[in-house]
């Protein structure tokens, strides 16, 4: 770690980051020799499988949004094998602001997601990332107890047909509130923007609608089913192009909201902690179960 600072540098202060999932993250405050201190943060996988390729690709990604205008970290240095570092990790700058998961302000912060959506999806790589992969199958869906059958019955029939054609688009993966950074001014959140969008280790190649899905989906079990059944309007309000055919536009959507029945509890775990506590696994169930049922009702 020291080998990355300036000469006369020292690591001063290390805070613990909550909200991830897969990976651990700490603040690093660094002295300088002029008496001032700037920071850096330490992305570490502890015990996950395949964090080389997630690290490597987290790594790429953001050498490539160098330069690009959207608000991505800096990459300061990657050891994926664990040959330097106890455990496999990633150096990166520190960006201003903070994750908002409140309902307060969200009318202003949504098209906001979606324009920094549509700039993310405009970035054309020299060399591709590799293609996306599907995060549930039909047979792996977990319908949540109490939810309604037949519209679960009819949503998991609709990915299991052939995924649509699609035209490719560099995509980041996971976007969505928890990985998005603001400064929101008190006491108007109106004058909200956002400065940074983190966790590119899941940066992938596939259709718009995937990524529009599934900040749609986090949406949707944050804040109610009709603020994911908006954010897609929103992306295309904000210049963004979606699949043309409904059918399509329903099958990208379905298949990202099924994909979270496996992992309810997971997923709702970092938002009590960041606040949310009324976000119970049971809550956040009978919310995607609506969002579910709305998707079907709406789209098909």
């Amino acid at each position: 770690m020291s080998r990355h600072l300036e000469v006369g540098e020292r690591i001063v202060r290390t805070e613990a980051l909550h909200g991830g999932i897969t990976a651990e993250m700490r603040r690093l405050t660094i002295g300088t020799r002029e008496g001032g201190t700037r920071d850096l943060v330490l992305r570490t996988f502890v015990d996950v499988e395949h964090a080389e390729d997630w690290l490597n690709r987290e790594a790429d990604a953001l050498t490539l949004l160098t330069g690009t205008g959207v608000p991505a970290p800096g990459l300061v240095a990657v050891d994926p094998t664990a040959a330097h570092c106890e455990y496999p990790s990633l150096l990166m700058t520190h960006l201003a602001g903070r994750t908002v998961l409140d309902d307060e302000g969200l009318e202003t912060r949504v098209p906001l997601l979606a324009r920094q959506l549509v700039a993310i999806h405009a970035v054309r790589p020299a060399e591709r990332p590799r293609e996306y992969v599907a995060l549930t199958t039909a047979d792996t869906v977990v319908v949540p107890k109490g939810a309604d059958a037949a519209a679960w019955a009819a949503a998991i029939d609709v990915i299991r047909r052939p995924a649509p054609p699609y035209e490719g688009r560099f995509l980041h993966r996971d976007f969505q509130p928890g990985n998005v950074l603001f400064d929101v001014p008190t006491p108007s959140p109106t004058g909200a923007r956002i400065t940074g969008v983190v966790d590119w280790a899941a940066t992938s190649w596939g259709p718009a609608d995937l990524d529009v899905a599934h900040c749609s989906t986090n949406l949707a079990l944050l804040h109610g089913p009709a603020w994911g059944l908006r954010f897609a309007e929103a992306y295309e309000e904000a210049g963004g192009v979606l699949a043309t055919a409904a059918s399509a536009r329903l099958y990208w959507r379905v298949r990202d909201a099924l994909a979270f029945s496996e992992e309810v509890q997971l997923v709702a775990q970092p938002w009590r902690e960041a606040g949310r506590t009324e976000l119970t696994t049971r809550a956040v169930e009978e919310r995607l179960d609506a969002y579910v049922t709305a998707l079907m009702d709406t789209l098909s």
